[in-house]
């Protein structure tokens, strides 16, 4: 029997899915129940089925949940997340949704902390000074946030920890924001490049061979797209490495 009163069976949505309780929802997209009705408070997510006194979520509301996550991987706030949603289509179905997440799954390992200072101040390993705390946030592997009772919020961005090692080593701050340019500047170009690519030579084609792409379908385009990135970041450093050693070459020669 289920647990719902006169229910013999989990209910379905028009599509056949099924359909879940906010507590299954909730445990499905791995978030608290509370962070759950917090998000749909905000409009993030449509309004559910009603089916007598229930309220029933279906394949769709998963999927914008997951888009949340995939989007506050990248640092965005829940007001720039309320905005991304508003633009996507009415209509954006769980395979479309599917398609965008995968082209804004964060391509760093592991969901975002936001820690107190004393927190991240274990997570570096070491006490940091205000400094040194403005200074690897000027370098963008840092991002500060107020947090919900007050005091601020901190969050390291992948290669927080390079920048605290750098910290330690005697170079001057000039240098090291001399290197953070010129490194931010050509990856930002590269990765413009790359993701035009991907869209243009994976999605798209993808996209048109599939007429009515499944859920399925689309996790495996996903999970093609997670494999790509993990080539393409071997491939940059591979790349990296053969060009510095071309350019000690040249330097010799000159020598």
């Amino acid at each position: 029997m289920s647990s719902v009163a006169g229910v013999d069976s989990a209910p379905q949505a028009d599509d056949g899915g099924p359909l879940r309780t906010i507590d299954e929802l909730a445990a499905a997209a791995g978030l608290t129940v509370r962070t759950t009705r917090y998000y749909a408070s905000l409009g993030l997510l449509p309004p559910p089925a009603r089916r007598g006194r229930m309220a029933w979520y279906d394949d769709t509301h998963l999927a914008r949940l997951e888009m949340i996550r995939a989007l506050q991987g990248h640092g965005f706030t829940l007001q720039a997340i309320e905005k991304y949603l508003a633009s996507l289509p009415a209509d954006a179905g769980v395979e479309d949704l599917a398609v965008q997440r995968a082209m804004l799954t964060s391509w760093t390992v592991g969901e975002p902390q936001e820690l107190t200072r004393r927190q991240l101040d274990q997570h570096a390993g070491r006490r940091l000074t205000d400094d040194e705390v403005t200074l690897i946030e000027e370098f963008g592997l840092l991002r500060t946030v107020a947090g919900e009772r007050g005091g601020v919020r901190y969050t390291p961005v992948h290669g927080f920890d390079v920048a605290v090692q750098l910290l330690e080593v005697d170079i001057p701050v000039a240098g090291m924001r001399a290197a953070g340019d010129a490194i931010e500047r050509h990856m930002s170009a590269l990765a413009e490049e790359l993701t035009r690519v991907l869209h243009d030579e994976v999605v798209e084609p993808w996209r048109r061979a599939s007429d009515h792409p499944s859920r399925e379908d689309a996790e495996q385009l996903e999970a093609t797209i997670s494999t790509l990135r993990r080539l393409t970041l071997d491939a940059i450093v591979r790349g990296f490495q053969r060009s510095a050693n071309k350019v000690i070459a040249r330097s010799l020669d000159r020598g």
